[in-house]
């Protein structure tokens, strides 16, 4: 994914334990996500607002990145105003709400297309004033799980509810993706590879998705290192990832995957804009993320 899912200044508060609320538990490491991938090989996530392509035409395009064997989509229900998002992917966003796309719509997606994919996972992203509150975290977490949703990402949960995030997702046995920052104090650094439970997402810069430079390689090698010292599940960088070599770079530094967001929103926005066929330009977006000799690998998961 292309934008931080919990800033910093939220995910501190989670250090204060509600004295009502259990511990939560470290949850399984066996969720999948990038296996066989690592640093020589790193794995690839995407990022898109469902319903921007529409559904029907979504549900096609995220098939053929199965075929293309991509590793993770990472689907947001969309929401509008994203105090984290670049333009483009608030765009992308008020695209999809002018269709009518809403959580019960997303899932209904999810439960129709994850049965037959192969290789992709899916991460679930929603708002958490936009599309969480309404129905609440645990009521949440048990229809992402229902859907099929392989994890989720929270955005904007407020500090307070963490734990309890935290815990129900344990309990009901939903994978969570984790985030940070290179800058992030320690206690949060080693929270967030404690408790994730489908990959921790290592996010590059401070600021807006689409607007960020490519990933300093220098200062994130030293947290990665950190970070592997401190949890199994698969460290993936973000924010500023666009090109195949920006994706080997972050496999250099010993990252297990890497997240392009904006990017491939852009792709989907300049194609409609173009009556360009949207499964060519899919294709070869991620034949353009690929190092010449790797190319599509075939087999199945």
């Amino acid at each position: 994914m292309s934008e931080p899912q919990l800033a910093e200044s939220r995910v501190a508060g989670s250090q204060i334990a509600e004295s009502r609320v259990a511990e939560p538990v470290a949850g399984t490491r066996a969720s999948g996500f990038f296996a066989g991938r690592g640093p020589a090989d790193p794995g690839l996530a995407l990022f898109l607002n469902a319903g921007d392509p529409g559904l029907d035409r979504l549900a096609e395009l995220v098939h053929l990145l199965d075929a293309e064997r991509v590793d993770c989509l990472e689907l947001a229900v969309p929401f509008p105003d994203s105090v984290t998002d670049g333009p483009v992917i608030r765009r992308s966003a008020d695209r999809a709400l002018a269709a009518g796309v809403d959580l019960d719509a997303v899932l209904g997606f999810v439960d129709r297309v994850r049965p037959g994919l192969r290789h992709t996972r899916i991460a679930l992203l929603a708002d958490w004033s936009h599309s969480v509150r309404a129905v609440g975290l645990e009521e949440f977490l048990r229809r992402a799980r229902g859907a099929g949703a392989d994890a989720t990402l929270l955005h904007g949960l407020p500090p307070l509810a963490r734990r309890r995030y935290l815990a129900a997702a344990a309990r009901i046995g939903q994978p969570v993706v984790t985030t940070c920052y290179p800058g992030s104090d320690p206690e949060v650094l080693a929270e967030s590879a404690e408790f994730a439970s489908a990959y921790l997402y290592l996010v590059a810069h401070y600021g807006r998705s689409g607007t960020a430079p490519a990933p300093d390689r220098a200062e994130l090698a030293p947290v990665i290192a950190r970070l592997r010292a401190l949890t199994a599940a698969p460290l993936a960088v973000g924010f500023g990832v666009r090109t195949a070599a920006d994706v080997a770079a972050m496999g250099g530094i010993g990252a297990d995957a890497a997240i392009v967001g904006s990017a491939l929103v852009a792709e989907v926005e300049r194609a409609a804009a173009d009556g360009a066929d949207l499964g060519e330009r899919f294709t070869g977006f991620v034949a353009g993320l690929r190092p010449p000799a790797r190319g599509v690998r075939t087999g199945t998961t």
